[in-house]
C-alpha cells in the first residue's frame, strides 16, 4: 500500500511546513494563550515538549496510508508519465472514465482539456499531465492537513487536560520554574487522577501548612548537606612562575680570582712584572693569550622564572544533594495524627525533591515493605496511593533497612540520605544490620536521618542515625504549637 510520506515525496509536498503551521496553530488557540498568561511557569515546560510533538505527528503521517481511490489514481498518473503521445491520445477516452469512476477532483478539468485539444500536439499532454500533478498535490495536502488537524486536536484536549492537572497541583509544588517543569512531565500520562484523587494533595497540603514547624524540619533535613574542602587536582599544566637567584657580572664582591685580560683588576703579582724588565715581553704575551691573574668580582640577580606543573586547588563546595530513601512506619501506633504528620512530612520532602531535581522514593513498613516512587513518571498516582494507605499493623525496622541498605549499594542512589519516620518502638536491631549501616556512614558518607514523633522512642535503636530531628505529636506539644502560632 502507499503511504501518505511516500505521495508526499514523490509529488514534493513539503511535510514540514504543514506541520510547523499545525503546531503555530496550536499556540496559538485562545485556551493556551488565556492559561500561559495565568500560569508563565508551565509556559517553558510546555515549549519544552514541543519536538516531541512535532516527531509524533511525523510518524503520524509517516505511518499513515492514503485512501484507495487516492492510491489507484496516483498509479494511473505514474503510467501516463510513461506512455508515448500517441498512445496518450489514444487511450484519454479511457482515462476520463477512470477518473470519473474514481471520483477524481481532476475529472472535470480533465474532460475541459481533452474537448480544447484540435489537434495532438506533445505540448498537449505535457499540460495535461502538469494540470493532474497540481489536482493531486492539492488533494495530498489536503489529506495531510485534514490529518494534522484531527491530530492537533487530540494534542489540544491533552494538553488541556495535563494543564488544568499541573495548574491544580502548581500552588501545592510551587517553590521555582523546575519544579513546575517536573510537575507538567509528571502529568503526562496520569489524566486518570480524579477530583477526590487530587484533594489528597490539597489537604496534606493544608495541613503542612498548620504545623509550620514540621515543614521547616523538613527544609533542615533537605539542606543538611555541609559544605566541606575538597582538593582538586587539575589535569591540565598550568603555568607557575617564581623568582630564581642567578650569578651576573655585577661587581659586588670579590668571589675568587681568574684568569683573563681585565687589567683593572689584575693581582698585584701580575703588576709588578711590568717593573722587571726580564719579565715584561712575558706579561704582554700572558695578556694577548688572557692568562693574566686577576680578581673576579660577581654579583647575583634575581630573575623570573616560568615552569608548567599540575596545580591542586582546595576549596569549599557542596557535595551534590542525593536522593531520599524515605522509610514510614505504618504500624498501629502511627495512626491518627502520626499518620498525618509522616504523610504531609513525606509531601514536603517530595516537594524539595522535585524543586532540587532529587529522587524521593518511599518504603513503607510494617509486617511487609511497600514500595513508592514519588518523582518517578507516574509519581502523581504514586503519591496518591501512598497519601490514601491506612497505618496499621506490627513494626519491622530492620528489614525496612536492610532494604534501604541494598538499594544504597545500586548505583543511581550511591550518594542518598535515608529517613526513617516513626515512633521508634520497636524491636532492637541486629549487630550485623547496625555494622552495615555504620560502614555506609563511614565509608561511602551515607547519612541516615530519624523523624522521631515521638518521646519514647527507644535509645537503642536511635544510637544508628547520623541526625535525630524530633517531633513530638502528643497532645500537650500540639497545643503549645498551636498557641504558639
Amino acid at each position: 500500500m502507499l503511504t501518505l510520506t511516500t505521495l508526499d515525496l514523490l509529488l514534493s509536498v513539503n511535510e514540514g511546513e504543514l506541520i510547523e503551521e499545525i503546531i503555530l496553530i496550536l499556540l496559538s488557540a485562545p485556551q493556551l494563550v488565556i492559561f500561559f498568561e495565568k500560569h508563565p511557569r508551565l509556559r517553558q515546560a510546555f515549549m519544552q515538549d514541543l519536538p516531541a510533538w512535532q516527531q509524533i505527528l511525523q510518524q503520524r503521517i509517516k505511518e499513515t496510508l492514503i485512501p484507495a481511490l487516492l492510491a489507484e489514481e496516483f498509479q494511473l498518473y505514474q503510467y501516463i508519465q510513461t506512455i508515448n503521445t500517441t498512445d496518450f491520445y489514444q487511450q484519454l477516452p479511457n482515462i476520463l472514465e477512470k477518473l470519473q469512476q474514481l471520483e477524481s477532483p481532476f475529472t472535470k478539468e480533465a474532460d475541459t482539456l481533452s474537448k480544447a485539444f484540435s489537434e495532438y500536439p506533445p505540448s498537449g499532454q505535457m499540460l495535461f499531465i502538469q494540470r493532474w500533478r497540481l489536482s493531486l498535490i492539492l488533494q495530498a495536502t489536503t489529506f495531510n492537513k485534514t490529518l494534522l488537524e484531527q491530530e492537533k486536536e487530540q494534542l489540544l484536549a491533552e494538553i488541556q487536560k495535563r494543564l488544568t492537572l499541573s495548574s491544580t497541583l502548581d500552588p501545592i509544588f510551587d517553590h521555582n520554574d523546575h519544579a513546575a517543569g517536573r510537575l507538567w512531565d509528571m502529568s503526562k500520562g496520569q489524566l486518570h487522577l480524579t477530583t477526590k484523587n487530587i484533594q489528597l494533595f490539597t489537604r496534606y497540603a493544608d495541613f503542612l501548612e498548620q504545623q509550620a514547624e514540621l515543614e521547616k524540619l523538613a527544609q533542615l533535613l533537605g539542606r543538611s548537606q555541609a559544605a566541606k574542602a575538597i582538593p582538586k587536582e587539575s589535569p591540565v599544566l598550568e603555568p607557575f612562575t617564581r623568582l630564581e637567584r642567578v650569578p651576573d657580572t655585577i661587581p659586588e664582591q670579590i668571589s675568587g680570582i681568574r684568569q683573563g685580560d681585565d687589567i683593572l683588576r689584575l693581582l698585584p703579582t701580575e703588576m709588578a712584572m711590568l717593573g722587571i724588565k726580564e719579565l715584561e715581553y712575558e706579561f704582554y704575551r700572558r695578556l694577548v693569550e688572557k692568562k693574566l691573574l686577576s680578581y673576579r668580582l660577581q654579583g647575583d640577580d634575581w630573575q623570573a622564572k616560568t615552569t608548567l606543573k599540575p596545580m591542586t586547588h582546595h576549596h569549599n563546595e557542596k557535595q551534590p544533594r542525593g536522593p531520599f530513601i524515605v522509610c514510614v512506619d505504618t504500624s498501629g501506633s502511627m495512626g491518627g495524627f502520626n499518620e498525618q504528620c509522616a504523610k504531609a512530612f513525606c509531601l514536603a520532602l517530595m516537594r524539595i525533591a522535585l524543586t532540587d531535581n532529587r529522587h524521593c522514593h518511599i518504603m513503607l513498613f510494617s509486617t511487609q515493605l511497600i514500595h513508592y516512587d514519588l518523582t518517578s513518571p507516574d509519581g502523581l498516582t504514586q503519591a496518591m496511593h501512598f497519601l490514601g494507605q491506612t497505618f496499621r499493623g506490627g513494626t519491622d525496622l530492620a528489614s525496612c533497612l536492610n532494604a534501604t541498605v541494598k538499594k544504597m549499594k545500586e548505583n543511581s542512589w550511591e550518594d542518598a540520605d535515608a529517613v526513617v519516620i516513626s515512633d521508634f518502638i520497636a524491636q532492637r536491631l541486629p549487630g550485623s544490620l547496625i555494622h552495615q549501616v555504620k560502614n555506609l556512614q563511614q565509608h561511602q558518607q551515607h547519612r541516615f536521618h530519624a523523624v522521631s514523633l515521638s518521646h519514647y522512642g527507644k535509645p537503642d535503636i536511635m544510637q544508628i542515625f547520623n541526625h535525630i530531628w524530633r517531633f513530638d505529636t502528643g497532645l500537650t506539644s500540639r497545643l503549645r504549637r498551636k498557641w504558639r502560632n
